[in-house]
C-alpha cells in the first residue's frame, strides 16, 4: 500500500499561524474593552456614592420618624439642622443630622439635655450639606461629595400636623 504524500506548501503552515494570530488579537481587543467598561463603571458608582449615600440615609431618617410635625429645620450653634423630634415613654427625644468639619452627623439626645454638636455621631464624609424647607412640609437637601458631585433630594412630610 502507497500512500500519496502531497508536496507541503507554505500557506499550510501559515494558515494556522494567522488563524492563532487573529484569535489571540480579537480576544486581547475583548479584554481591554472589558477592562476599560468595568473602571469606567466602578469610576461613576464611586462618584455617586457619597451624594447619594447620604441623601438615602436623610430619606430614610424622615420616613421612620414622619409623625405629626415631628419634621423641622432648626439652627443649632449656627448651624443648619434636620431635627426629628419623637415622644417615647412621655420623654421628647430629638435627632439632629447635620454637617460638621466635613462629616455628616447623628446626634440623639433628650431635649432637656443639653448638648453640643460635636458629641454627634459621624455618618459619613462630605463636603458640603444644605438644607432648606421650601414650603410647609416640603424639604430640599443637597449634598456635595468631595469630587464636587452634587445631589439633591426632595423630601416631604407625609403625617400632618
Amino acid at each position: 500500500m502507497k500512500f500519496r504524500s502531497e508536496p507541503k506548501h507554505v500557506i499550510d503552515f501559515i494558515f494556522p499561524i494567522a488563524v492563532f494570530f487573529v484569535f489571540a488579537a480579537s480576544s486581547l481587543a475583548v479584554l481591554i474593552l472589558a477592562a476599560n467598561i468595568y473602571r469606567s463603571q466602578t469610576e461613576d458608582a464611586s462618584e455617586n456614592y457619597t451624594a447619594r449615600t447620604s441623601l438615602s440615609y436623610i430619606n430614610e431618617k424622615i420616613r421612620q420618624n414622619d409623625s405629626e410635625g415631628g419634621i423641622s429645620i432648626r439652627t443649632k450653634e449656627g448651624r443648619d439642622c434636620l431635627a426629628l423630634s419623637s415622644t417615647h415613654d412621655g420623654v421628647t427625644y430629638t435627632t439632629y443630622i447635620y454637617e460638621y468639619d466635613g462629616m455628616l452627623m447623628e446626634l440623639f439626645a433628650r431635649d432637656d439635655v443639653d448638648v453640643t454638636l460635636r458629641d454627634g455621631k459621624n455618618i459619613m464624609e462630605i463636603q458640603d450639606f444644605s438644607m432648606e424647607e421650601t414650603s410647609e412640609g416640603l424639604f430640599r437637601f443637597t449634598s456635595v461629595d468631595f469630587e464636587g458631585n452634587e445631589t439633591t433630594l426632595v423630601a416631604s412630610e407625609r403625617s400632618t400636623q
